[in-house]
């Protein structure tokens, strides 16, 4: 199988992402070796790195939602081997209350598969 452009990553991204499949973007698009990183102060999220510590990383805060409000993702926007989008979520998490979050999710594409996301909030 071909490796997949940025473009086309961020394509299939978006599908995805369309139809909030998070975990089935980590599953087909991640590299076992992805780092994740979220702002120094945030309260919600740290780093992780390598597939499985990425996705216990997000469910663990998946499970801790009790209500979602309002969801969006825009459309991806591609340079070179980085593609971004903006995502809002509005959602009452356990411990935290109701949280609202406006950010930009950055991600790296290497070989076909995404190497690193990085979150700005």
């Amino acid at each position: 199988m071909a490796t997949l452009t940025t473009q086309e990553v961020a394509a299939r991204f978006d599908e995805l992402a369309r139809q909030e499949k998070w975990f089935e973007i980590q599953d087909e698009l991640f590299a076992d070796n992805v780092k994740s990183i979220d702002p120094s102060h945030s309260p919600y999220f740290g780093y992780a790195e390598g597939r499985a510590a990425v996705r216990k990383k997000g469910e663990d805060f998946v499970k801790r939602i009790t209500e979602v409000h309002h969801l969006y993702t825009t459309p991806s926007v591609v340079g070179g081997n980085h593609f971004s989008v903006g995502r809002g979520t509005d959602l009452t998490v356990e411990g935290f209350g109701r949280v609202k979050i406006d950010q930009i999710m950055l991600y790296e594409v290497k070989d076909g598969k995404i190497v690193m996301e990085q979150f700005f909030y």
